[in-house]
């Protein structure tokens, strides 16, 4: 099946950029406010996407799918912002995205998150319920049920796309910083939680990018679905493989030692091999070395 051009929207956020570094050239058209100063083939649609529907349903056209990645983090709040308002942006983003796919009848599909299951632990269907606990998981989860129903009224097929932790552009590798602290609870581990590597998310959206262009009008895929490599990684493994030193600290009430995302419906649309610690270390270096390829005085990536 040849990979159908997508507009990717918030091509300049960290989800983006990994794509930007993975995707062959030209099968991305990458909206961004602005365009990076970086020596890539990239094909860019800068513009607001808030404030011009109209240049988005023109970019939609002739491509096979829109792929939603613009939204608000709580990393990229800025300073003294009301976090609540500032992340209830990202239901707005959605929502554009959608009339974008719909103008040019093309199957959107929106990066969503794991936060949406808040404080749930355990192995998580996308059946479980969704009830997130912090502003940004609420704000996803609104993001979510109004997409859903707008691309219902609009005729246009809408897959959420919860992501779990991506190495690198996560709190643990993507954040760390000389003594950092992690959670350890009484059997003398830390953290387990669902991962994927930058290059295994890149294969997957790509995959799902064109299952669903092949059938541009139907469900060809589920409306929910969970993104992330199979089985757990514990964090401070993780670090260790990334030769990063951590302090360990007691774990708090109620901190949950398992997080697991169930991905036997994305094992059924594109397998992902299970990735350990050194696999994503791995990716997550190679990544940036792509990265140094593109800077200034590198030489672009073939």
């Amino acid at each position: 099946m040849d990979f159908p051009r997508v507009l990717v929207l918030g091509a300049t956020g960290r989800l983006g950029t990994i794509l930007r570094r993975i995707w062959p050239a030209g099968q991305g058209l990458w909206q961004g406010r602005r365009a990076p100063g970086e020596a890539e083939p990239a094909v860019w649609l800068v513009c607001d996407p808030l404030a011009d529907p109209a240049a988005l349903a023109r970019a939609a056209q002739g491509c096979g799918a829109v792929l939603g990645l613009a939204g608000v983090t709580p990393t990229t709040l800025p300073a003294g912002a009301d976090a609540a308002a500032a992340l209830a942006a990202n239901v707005d983003l959605g929502l554009a995205a959608v009339r974008a796919g719909a103008a040019a009848g093309v199957p959107v599909l929106l990066a969503s998150s794991a936060a949406v299951y808040g404080r749930q632990d355990g192995v998580l269907a996308e059946t479980a319920p969704v009830c997130p606990e912090a502003d940004y998981g609420r704000a996803k989860a609104e993001m979510e049920r109004r997409a859903a129903r707008l691309g219902a009224e609009l005729g246009v097929p809408v897959t959420a796309l919860r992501i779990g932790n991506v190495a690198g552009a996560d709190a643990i590798l993507g954040r760390w910083r000389p003594g950092f602290a992690l959670d350890r609870f009484a059997d003398g581990r830390t953290p387990r939680r669902s991962y994927i590597g930058p290059l295994g998310l890149a294969a997957v959206l790509g995959r799902l990018c064109r299952i669903a262009a092949a059938r541009p009008g139907d469900a060809a895929l589920p409306p929910l679905l969970n993104i992330s490599a199979p089985g757990t990684v514990e964090m401070g493994a993780l670090l260790d493989a990334a030769g990063l030193a951590w302090t360990p600290r007691p774990a708090p009430a109620g901190a949950l030692p398992e997080v697991a995302l169930d991905v036997a419906a994305l094992q059924r649309l594109c397998p992902v091999a299970p990735a350990g610690p050194a696999e994503l270390v791995a990716e997550w270096r190679a990544l940036a070395q792509m990265k140094a390829d593109h800077s200034p005085g590198g030489a672009p990536r073939r």
